[in-house]
């Protein structure tokens, strides 16, 4: 009888090309949040056309879809990501920072034209074996628009999309191989949005009340709070309307846009609500209003363990490939093309998606061949993902695949560059059979599913959850007001 293992490798070499060039549109369609009309059209059909049936606009989302085949118990999900960063165009497999302004200067900074398509890729081949062996189960790939700076998916759970799923599976890309064993930070999201009077800035000053001046004492006061928060609270802002161009007139309107963290929601709150207090009172220093605007918002991310070893098991099974010289050179030049701090610190991102271990594995390399031992970790990663919320209902398990050069940071040019060479996909193929071979492994031993889900309750039974963005709060573009 032919093994899983063997049934997941056979049908990802048979359509090798088919998900490759499905990574590469997407990676050629960058999209920000919302707005990925491009690749979720693409993706929507392609799924059709594999034998998926697809509802689109899920949740209220334009870009939200999910993709179903098969009947009745298990269902199993898999995450699909197709949103771009804004500013992070580049031109492919180059060396050296070259920016495009293309679509709008996005870039796939994070490899997300490689999650959404390894997922599909894993959803693709475990619906296979599902119809192949007439098995009892649901398998269904979730379009899930909008993770870079949109928290899609929380929408989505807060809608209930993913309540009826038995377990869900995701990966990200990153430099190396491993388990995603830790929590994640929780945030939410928020406009600050001031209205002042315009007035002559030199005949009569005295008569305008300037948003801008309200803008920059807010900030100020936020510089003075970082001292008095929890040190693993991370508080970033954009000041996203300075108020026009012309500073011989009093700015009448001027907008930041806060982005704050902390390992729970609870503390998220915390600090947001002394933001507030902090920009009540930059509008009373300066005669302005203040409008605050919930942009949206994550949780912290609750790994499943016994879910994510037997993740491990199947990734150990995929294994590694041998990289090319090619592979090898153009990763040299990559490693070069980043900062004497960047390098020094080159396993400071791979440690944050689980990687164990001092680097000694990579002396003399520039790309993983090995994959991390499973140690399941109490540490934090300082990021945040919306995987967190789907996690606080369904049993949920990440893994990483080496898709990039050792060292190599997201949401950079680097990232970029890498995001449709030969190694990313390998890496990609890598995430793409682990995930579907753990969902096989599940539809023919409901023990798998059976110690997930008794881990799961015994969390819930001790931590409530709330999802963290407010009924009123819909999900909007990458908005500059």
């Amino acid at each position: 009888m032919e093994s899983l293992q063997t049934f997941v490798q056979d049908y990802l070499d048979e359509h090798e090309t088919f998900f490759t060039d499905t990574s590469k549109y997407i990676y050629a369609h960058p999209e920000t949040r919302f707005e990925e009309h491009e690749s979720a059209s693409y993706l929507s059909e392609a799924c059709e056309q594999a034998g998926f049936e697809v509802e689109r606009g899920i949740a209220g989302i334009d870009t939200a879809f999910v993709a179903t085949v098969g009947s009745g118990l298990p269902v199993i999900a898999f995450l699909g990501e197709f949103d771009a960063l804004a500013g992070l165009g580049q031109e492919p497999l180059a060396t050296s920072y070259q920016p495009t302004k293309e679509h709008h200067g996005n870039g796939h900074g994070c490899g997300h034209n490689l999650l959404g398509t390894a997922s599909f890729a894993a959803a693709c081949a475990a619906k296979d074996y599902l119809l192949e062996n007439n098995l009892e189960g649901t398998i269904q790939f979730f379009g899930c628009p909008g993770e870079e700076g949109g928290s899609g998916k929380t929408f989505m759970v807060r809608e209930g999309v993913f309540d009826h799923c038995d377990l869900a599976f995701c990966w990200h890309p990153s430099p190396t191989n491993s388990i995603m064993t830790l929590s994640s930070l929780s945030n939410y999201q928020v406009y600050f949005q001031f209205k002042g009077t315009s007035s002559h800035a030199a005949i009569s000053p005295h008569l305008g009340r300037s948003a801008l001046d309200a803008v920059e004492l807010m900030n100020s006061g936020v510089n003075y709070l970082r001292e008095h928060v929890i040190p693993e609270a991370r508080i970033h802002y954009a000041v996203t309307n300075t108020g026009g161009h012309s500073p011989n007139v009093v700015q009448a309107d001027a907008e930041v846009l806060y982005l704050i963290r902390a390992p729970f929601v609870s503390q998220v709150d915390d600090i947001y609500k002394r933001i507030c207090n902090i920009a009540e009172g930059a509008a009373l220093m300066t005669e302005t209003e203040v409008t605050i605007r919930f942009d949206k918002a994550c949780s912290n991310y609750i790994p499943n363990v016994s879910l994510g070893q037997v993740l491990h098991n199947s990734l150990t099974e995929i294994g590694t490939e041998e990289s090319t010289e090619e592979e090898k050179a153009f990763a040299k030049k990559i490693w070069e093309s980043l900062r004497p701090d960047e390098q020094e610190n080159y396993l400071g991102t791979s440690e944050g998606f689980g990687y164990e271990g001092d680097g000694s594995e990579f002396e003399g390399k520039y790309l993983s061949d090995v994959i991390s031992p499973y140690v399941p970790s109490d540490k934090t990663l300082m990021g945040s993902t919306d995987v967190a919320d789907v996690s606080w209902v369904v049993p949920t398990a990440q893994l990483s695949t080496a898709t990039s050069t050792l060292g190599t940071p997201l949401h950079t040019w680097q990232m970029t560059t890498q995001g449709i060479s030969s190694f990313a996909h390998k890496g990609m193929f890598r995430a793409a059979g682990a995930m579907a071979l753990t969902a096989m492994k599940a539809l023919e031993d409901d023990s798998i599913i059976k110690e997930a889900k008794e881990e799961f309750d015994a969390f819930r039974a001790k931590n409530n959850y709330v999802n963290p963005i407010p009924k009123d709060v819909q999900p909007s573009p990458l908005a500059m007001s």
